[in-house]
């Protein structure tokens, strides 16, 4: 990836609708930081900068969802500026969190947090960065990791496809020597159908996996909510469970709906 000769390449850094989490994730990687700092150039990154480089972009990395018409004209525009774009988080790959309102009546949610909900202007929805535009690489979690950050920025450096597993928590579980918190406590973990990413941090300190990387590759959803349910965990639980960060990504988001499961 090359602007031209003699030329660094131009890194563009997006946010829409989020809570800036995974953009602290690029700030938190400190050294590393300097060394990414010198082999591009940070042309827009308005959480670490206020300059502002016009385009094209080399590399765009995108956080947050779509929850705005205004959203929805400014994506095409970094999509078109952008030769490579990145989306990275749970709410530009899913929806995010605020992806749960995609599931009930916009205008009571409005009435009963706004004084005023004729001020406000949104969507009915608030959903992933690719339903709107072509996305090159989806990079996952809330936040992400930032080993895998690194890797997807100097893979698209380098010219190559990317190295993040997409296997499950479970495999990072044997990794660390972790005991099944589901099967050893019967504790509720989605690890079996969550893709990797944060090195089974919460099964490692006895606690259920929460999805925050969302779904794997081919996870067998429908067997997990037969186990949890086996526990005794009361189906409004299991539906709740996978109602989290990535609610609206699939097949989270009818594994959470138990009217629409047989």
């Amino acid at each position: 990836m090359n602007s031209g000769a003699g030329s660094r390449p131009k890194l563009a850094v997006w946010k829409f609708a989020s809570c800036d989490g995974c953009q602290l994730t690029l700030l938190d990687c400190e050294d590393e930081l300097l060394e990414v700092a010198g082999r591009v150039e940070i042309a827009h990154f308005l959480e670490a900068s206020s300059a502002r480089l016009a385009g094209p972009y080399d590399l765009s990395l995108v956080e947050g969802s779509i929850t705005t018409a205004h959203d929805v004209d400014r994506i095409q525009e970094v999509r078109a500026e952008s030769k490579s774009l990145v989306t990275i988080g749970a709410c530009s790959t899913a929806g995010g969190i605020q992806a749960l309102r995609n599931f009930s009546d916009l205008d009571e949610l409005l009435s009963v947090v706004y004084a005023t909900p004729s001020f406000l202007s949104t969507l009915d929805t608030s959903t992933p960065i690719s339903d709107h535009v072509p996305v090159d690489f989806e990079l996952r979690g809330c936040p992400i990791d930032k080993r895998q950050l690194l890797e997807v920025i100097g893979a698209f450096l380098a010219g190559r496809k990317p190295n993040v597993p997409d296997h499950c928590v479970c495999v990072e579980c044997k990794a660390r020597g972790n005991p099944c918190v589901l099967v050893a406590h019967g504790t509720p973990c989605l690890g079996p159908v969550t893709h990797a990413g944060c090195g089974a941090l919460c099964p490692a300190f006895n606690r259920g996996c929460y999805g925050c990387f969302g779904p794997m590759e081919s996870p067998n959803v429908e067997s997990l909510i037969c186990a949890l349910t086996e526990m005794g965990m009361p189906p409004e639980d299991v539906d709740r469970v996978f109602h989290t960060f990535n609610a609206w990504s699939e097949p989270f988001r009818h594994a959470g709906r138990r009217e629409e499961r047989p």
